[in-house]
């Protein structure tokens, strides 16, 4: 019986040491996470909801050329445009998409006033470009283009009102952060 207890004890006492092990282990990786999640916070100076510049900033000079040959720059803007920043394989810019191109649809003065931007190889962006031709000038750029950093764009999708100078009105991630923020 003493044998028994014995081995028991010991048993016991070996779980409990492997369970210190392995909790001092996992509080070592939190403490990893939490130093890159900080690292992460502090690279990327984003406010929550700040998808792109805010309102009352001014959109950087960018001059690109439209999926039907066009050029759009920030001086030929004329009165207030719509635009939107998408890019092929975001499921957020699925689920905008839609609601973006009825608002563009719609937008006072057609789409001569609204601007989209698909971020991403033109095979792969070929539907969002099929989707958004009929209510906007679109502009198609690969990563890392200069169109889409002009507005200050650090994430997909992105939408903005911009006045005729240049201008943000109003800025957001959805149609319905963009109808709300601007009351349209």
């Amino acid at each position: 019986m003493t044998v028994f207890l014995t081995v028991l004890c010991a048993l016991v006492g070996a779980l409990c040491l492997l369970n210190i092990l392995l909790t001092v282990g996992v509080i070592r990786r939190l403490k990893e996470h939490t130093e890159t999640i900080e690292q992460l916070r502090s690279a990327v100076p984003v406010l929550p909801g700040q998808i792109m510049l805010p309102a009352g900033e001014e959109v950087a000079d960018f001059s690109a050329e439209t999926t039907d040959g066009t050029t759009v720059s920030r001086d030929a803007l004329e009165g207030e445009t719509l635009v939107g920043v998408f890019s092929p394989g975001c499921s957020a810019c699925a689920e905008q998409l839609p609601l973006f191109t009825d608002l563009a649809g719609s937008y006072p003065g057609g789409r001569d006033r609204v601007l989209a931007v698909v971020v991403g190889g033109a095979e792969e962006a070929a539907d969002e470009i099929a989707r958004l031709t009929p209510v906007a000038r679109v502009v198609q750029e690969e990563h890392g283009g200069t169109t889409a950093p002009a507005f200050g764009v650090n994430g997909f999708p992105a939408m903005a009102r911009i006045d005729a100078t240049g201008r943000v009105l109003a800025s957001g991630y959805s149609v319905e952060a963009l109808e709300a923020l601007t009351g349209v």
